[in-house]
């Protein structure tokens, strides 16, 4: 009877010990698997995340504009930029749109399948070479895995997706005026409680001046 309870408990034991093993490890595989889908679902958004305008990743700095000696290619579009104006719209919009791109490929080369890495690798190949970049080739792979991990039904085939581009920021300039008006009305209550402050210190300081503190029978 010992000997069978000591048998029973430690195949008892066995058993909870592989259980909980098994557990932690399903675990952190589906935490594994929620990071990998996060980000590139992230990586999805920043790369297709506009149907209009222009579509292609301008990989042209500031610095290569002002020594650029060779143009692109007639068929290829890029964004032209204006080296006299650094602090434009345009360029600043254009280099946050290369940056964000380029840490999305750099997500995908990372947690990307085999097919993933091929096309971001080929993306930013043609970045480096100074080409624009179209990333809807990537956006649909990303998209059809995307629906796959997620157990979704693929997209019908007569529905016709336009081509898709990379996100484009949004502008800063009416957080910018927001935040400016918010100040100048700050200012502005701070100047009025100063003007009334100092009218009310003018009013007291003539008062003191126009009456005599001291009764006619008890001056000193």
């Amino acid at each position: 009877m010992i000997g069978l309870a000591l048998f029973t408990l430690l195949g008892v034991g066995i058993r909870l010990l592989a259980m909980v093993t098994i557990q932690q490890r399903r675990e952190r595989m589906n935490r594994q698997i929620n990071e990998r889908l996060r980000t590139l679902i992230a990586a999805y958004k920043t790369l297709g995340g506009s149907f209009t305008g222009t579509l292609t990743v301008d990989p042209t700095h500031l610095r290569d504009l002002r020594h650029r000696d060779k143009p692109f290619a007639e068929n290829e579009t890029i964004i032209a930029l204006d080296p006299i104006a650094d602090n434009a719209a345009a360029p600043d919009r254009t280099r946050r749109i290369r940056d964000a791109v380029e840490a999305a490929l750099s997500d995908i080369i990372l947690l990307g399948t085999e097919e993933h890495v091929r096309l971001a690798g080929s993306a930013a190949r043609e970045l480096v070479a100074g080409r624009p970049v179209h990333t809807h080739g990537l956006v649909i792979s990303l998209r059809d895995f995307i629906r796959k991990a997620l157990d979704l039904d693929p997209i019908p085939a007569d529905v016709a997706i336009p081509m898709q581009g990379p996100t484009r920021p949004a502008s800063a300039g009416g957080r910018d005026k927001g935040e400016r008006g918010k100040d100048e009305s700050r200012q502005g209550a701070g100047g009025g409680g100063a003007g009334m402050g100092g009218g009310m210190g003018a009013g007291l300081g003539a008062g003191s001046v126009d009456e005599d503190p001291w009764p006619s029978d008890h001056r000193p």
